[in-house]
């Protein structure tokens, strides 16, 4: 009865960090290039009672008796499904048409994020809403002189204007993909960094070069968070804690029982 206690509260533990993904979840359901968490159970050791025997001339193998002493977290994991595209109509609002991310630095990190809301600061310099400037596909920053007109930007990234009558190449936006995408490190503000397992960013950060994405100007990524599936998995995450709480709760009452034996 102590060890179905303790299954008990093993679950109730892995319910709450279940319930507490859905919070953020749904809490996150129009921010801008969110990717939602998932989280995978696994169960505990099992204690054995008695092990599996072999068959004999006589009679027959048996299986092992085991007893199961409850559950523990397995996972929680970052579903990197593209999210749905909405339509914007404004030139500096881009989608990734495809795998990568962009690109940001602070000036000593850099940060990656598939949210494509751009925009300009006082020296024309393309920044994310914090400040991080975007970093091009070449490495460095792409500025917009002050007097430019007819501002595009290509699906190949390219950031072009119109300056005197002439076409100008400010740049070209740069797309970076990595071996392992689930492997990046959240860091907030929509914001991934390199993790140890998910490898090295790819060298190539051309849009439509090498498998990377290309890029469409005047829409935005929305998050992938399923607000129906989300629902359900909570009323499902609910009800687990309920059953959990219950089995603490009879073991309570068994042992109650035992201890009423003397009277």
């Amino acid at each position: 009865m102590l060890r179905s206690m303790y299954s008990g509260i093993s679950g109730l533990k892995n319910f709450q960090t279940k319930l507490d993904v859905i919070g953020n979840n749904i809490a996150n359901v129009n921010t801008y290039g969110f990717k939602k968490g998932r989280v995978i159970f696994k169960d505990l050791i099992s204690q054995t009672v008695a092990g599996a025997s072999a068959p004999t001339d006589n009679l027959g193998g048996t299986n092992a008796k085991q007893i199961g002493l409850g559950s523990s977290l397995a996972a929680i994991d970052t579903i990197h499904d593209k999210g749905s595209t909405q339509s914007t109509g404004r030139t500096l609002d881009v989608v990734i048409n495809g795998d990568g991310y962009l690109s940001f630095t602070d000036g000593d990190n850099t940060f990656y994020t598939r949210a494509g809301n751009l925009y300009l600061d006082r020296e024309g310099t393309l920044i994310a809403p914090d400040g991080k400037k975007l970093v091009s596909a070449d490495g460095n920053q792409i500025q917009i002189p002050a007097d430019a007109t007819n501002l595009t930007i290509g699906q190949d990234g390219t950031v072009s204007y119109t300056q005197a009558g002439a076409i100008v190449a400010a740049g070209q936006i740069g797309i970076t993909r990595f071996p392992n995408p689930e492997g990046l490190t959240k860091v907030g503000g929509n914001y991934y960094q390199v993790s140890n397992n998910s490898g090295d960013p790819s060298d190539t950060k051309t849009p439509g070069a090498d498998g990377n994405g290309t890029i469409e100007s005047g829409f935005v990524e929305m998050s992938n968070v399923d607000l129906s599936e989300e629902f359900t998995e909570m009323i499902v995450a609910q009800r687990g804690f309920q059953a959990n709480s219950r089995i603490i709760t009879t073991s309570d009452e068994i042992l109650q029982e035992l201890v009423n034996l003397k009277r």
